[in-house]
């Protein structure tokens, strides 16, 4: 029997990202080297690049807001969403 899938992968990669997400969310903010920094330290292999479209999908998702701290370094800040209440009838008066 031929299975299509290669036995030979020791471990299945965590999308980067969602890695990138969890340690943003776990940490409130941080800057853009930090979280590169801990993506690589994690044995991930992140580029700048790489980062950069990262946190692009997750600022469009509306996940992180993204803020130019100096020249060349970024503060990335976990998105809180606000607690959906019912909205209350207005009462016509």
């Amino acid at each position: 029997m031929h299975y299509r899938f290669s036995y030979d992968v020791k471990e299945m990669r965590y999308p980067l990202r969602y890695a990138a997400f969890e340690w943003i969310r776990e940490k409130k903010s941080a800057t853009d080297d930090d979280l590169l920094e801990a993506l690589n330290k994690n044995g991930n292999k992140c580029s700048p690049d790489e980062l950069d479209k990262i946190l692009m999908q997750l600022e469009i998702l509306g996940l992180v807001t993204i803020r130019w701290v100096s020249k060349d370094k970024r503060r990335v800040e976990y998105q809180e969403k606000p607690s959906e209440e019912p909205r209350m009838p207005r009462i016509s008066e």
